[in-house]
């Protein structure tokens, strides 16, 4: 029955990776994607396709009708916008600036050793008692640099457990469950923030040109998933996963190494200088009237600290990383340091061409008003049905989870998903922040399930260093608890903060009047 049972749980899983791979690469989808909406935004047009909703107008303080018609791309106006905008859809997609100003930063307190000394740092001095969840709440947190925590915190993981004379794969699987299942969860704003909050923004200004999706619009629900997921994840390690994988083969024990005494000194200033940053940081926003609030209103939430958000992000990670880098000895010249975030940027370049047929596949939906029509047609739909409310933020969820399997890029992903649901619930009531928070959990839960996720065949090679015979179905089914457990545990703590009515993030609430 068994061998049966893996049969059919194998044959799934060669399903899964077979459609994955059959799928075009995401940058191709979008040119395929772009030119379904030219042809559609032509057959629309000729059809007369005319939708009819109210928006709220400021000046005249009442709610008034307005009437979209469906453009198409393919008429002398079309065509003259698609040739003329071709390069400004591309320099002007928000997204693409976010990512480049943050992984300047990144470059630099990744390259020069600072975040891989931190997290050994920190690794190194956790009591027996504490390993589990310490190794997934390093793993959650250490989404604040991007991916360095697949590179660095997956493998320190093994060596911690074994360490502690426990089972290696576990603490792979541990470290890999914060790290990729945590996604959408942290204490702090990390890098992949201020890219889903401007994917957020550009889809709300669908509906509301006014409208803006801050970095810190699902902080407040992050903030306690992170505790939601370390708890959930070590109970899925100790009682679950490391029970199954049965007692260690003998495995010489590995003691993890400290830090080196260059290193001690490079986290000694990196220390010194973030302090001193963040106190500069506090003097200029918290008192009334400082520069940082908002020259009229003296708020925080509108005020130019929110708007420059990235900025500061940026020069959080490039002081630490300097400062660890020059006390390091790591970094002696600015030649150093230009060839840091040279290399960085050399390996996002995949991600600029998949944002330049991006851009160009958003820029045609919002001209054509095919997003618009959609949404209030979709909206229309759903509230004739009466699948309105909690059940369909919560299939929205089941939904980005099962994509997710087989188009693992977050941000592709959610490029190409927002501008129809984001305005779609914002028609429905629904705040652009809930939707994106929604999005994120489903995304979140099944990354570590996805077989076409880019760190998937990382992780099974970890796992074929202390068992040769694993495969990608043994992976699998040692990260399939925590995804379930993730996904339920996620959708319970959702639903009751969506009953109580908790704010997502400063300034960011549950709905769209």
């Amino acid at each position: 029955m068994d061998s049966e049972k893996k049969g059919v749980f194998l044959k799934a899983l060669d399903k899964i990776e077979k459609a994955g791979n059959a799928l075009p690469n995401p940058a191709t989808l979008f040119i395929i994607l772009a030119f379904i909406i030219i042809i559609v935004s032509d057959i629309t047009a000729r059809m007369s396709v005319v939708v009819t909703f109210e928006t709220f107008s400021a000046a005249e303080n009442a709610m008034i009708a307005q009437t979209i018609r469906a453009i198409s791309l393919l008429s002398p106006d079309g065509i003259r916008f698609m040739v003329t905008s071709f390069v400004t859809n591309f320099t002007g997609f928000f997204p693409v600036g976010v990512v480049f100003t943050i992984m300047i930063g990144v470059a630099i307190a990744d390259r020069s050793g600072f975040l891989g000394a931190l997290l050994r740092r920190l690794a190194r001095f956790t009591p027996s008692r504490a390993i589990t969840p310490t190794v997934v709440f390093l793993g959650i947190m250490s989404n604040m640099a991007s991916s360095t925590g697949y590179v660095v915190l997956v493998p320190l993981g093994a060596i911690l457990f074994i360490s502690f004379k426990r089972h290696p794969i576990a603490g792979l699987t541990a470290a890999f469950a914060g790290v990729s299942g945590g996604w959408a969860a942290n204490l702090f704003i990390a890098t992949n923030d201020p890219i889903f909050a401007s994917i957020s923004t550009a889809a709300a200004h669908i509906i509301d040109t006014g409208y803006q999706v801050t970095p810190v619009g699902n902080w407040y629900f992050m903030a306690v998933s992170t505790v939601l997921i370390t708890i959930l994840g070590t109970l899925v390690t100790d009682k679950i996963v490391e029970p199954r994988l049965g007692k260690p083969e003998v495995i010489e024990p590995v003691a993890v190494e400290d830090i080196l005494e260059n290193e001690k000194r490079g986290l000694k200033w990196a220390g010194i200088a973030t302090v001193v940053y963040i106190g500069i940081i506090l003097i200029l926003l918290i008192p009334e009237g400082s520069i940082l609030r908002h020259p009229v209103t003296g708020g925080i939430l509108t005020s130019p600290f929110m708007s420059g958000m990235i900025f500061f992000m940026m020069l959080l990670f490039l002081i630490s990383g300097l400062a660890y880098g020059i006390g390091a000895k790591v970094i002696k010249s600015d030649n150093d340091v230009v060839e840091m975030m040279t290399q960085t940027i050399q390996s996002i370049a995949g991600f600029l061409v998949l944002m330049f047929f991006a851009a160009q596949f958003v820029a045609y939906f919002n001209y054509s008003n095919m997003g618009l029509i959609l949404s209030i047609k979709g909206a229309e739909f759903l509230s004739g049905i009466g699948f309105v409310g909690l059940p369909l933020l919560v299939s929205f969820i089941l939904l980005t989870a099962l994509i997710n399997l087989v188009f693992a890029v977050d941000t592709a992903k959610w490029a190409l998903m927002a501008p129809i649901f984001v305005p779609m619930f914002m028609q429905l009531g629904f705040s652009p922040e809930l939707t994106q928070l929604a999005y994120r959990i489903g995304d979140s839960a099944t990354n570590i399930i996805a077989p076409l996720m880019p760190f998937f065949p990382m992780m099974l090679a970890f796992v074929q260093k202390y068992n040769k015979k694993a495969g990608i179905g043994t992976v699998f089914s040692l990260m399939l608890p925590y995804s379930i457990v993730f996904l339920v545990g996620w959708i319970i703590l959702f639903v009751a903060w969506y009953l109580i009515g908790l704010p997502l993030g400063p300034g960011a609430g549950l709905t769209f009047p």
